[in-house]
């Protein structure tokens, strides 16, 4: 088994930046014999359960993760301040299931 492990992969749910399924990601994982893979979509978990049936079924650990965006102001303020910009990115990766309950709130208000 290999020391490394991808911890920022998008797939197709991830709408204009992935581009494989989950089961290509999952096979790929296999095939370079790596121990863990982490999903990780812009915003969303829709393929968090299949990622997870699929990686298991293979023998890689799953890890479910998220890239969330983090905004410098509220949504909801009409006018943006000199030097606020574009959202940043954070991949966030749940260690548990706690965790990953914790990531399903998140995402959830978003």
């Amino acid at each position: 088994m290999k020391e490394f492990s991808h911890l920022h992969i998008h797939s197709d749910y991830s709408l204009l930046d992935g581009a494989c399924s989950i089961s290509q990601l999952v096979n790929q994982a296999y095939r370079f014999d790596m121990g863990a893979l982490a999903l990780t979509d812009h915003g969303n978990l829709f393929g968090a359960i299949d990622f997870y049936t699929k990686a298991k079924k293979r023998g890689i650990k799953p890890i479910i993760g998220c890239e969330v965006y983090v905004a410098p102001a509220s949504r909801f303020r009409k006018r943006k301040q000199k030097g606020e910009g574009a959202a940043y990115h954070l991949t966030l990766l749940a260690k548990d299931k706690q965790g990953y309950c914790n990531l399903m709130e998140l995402v959830s208000c978003g």
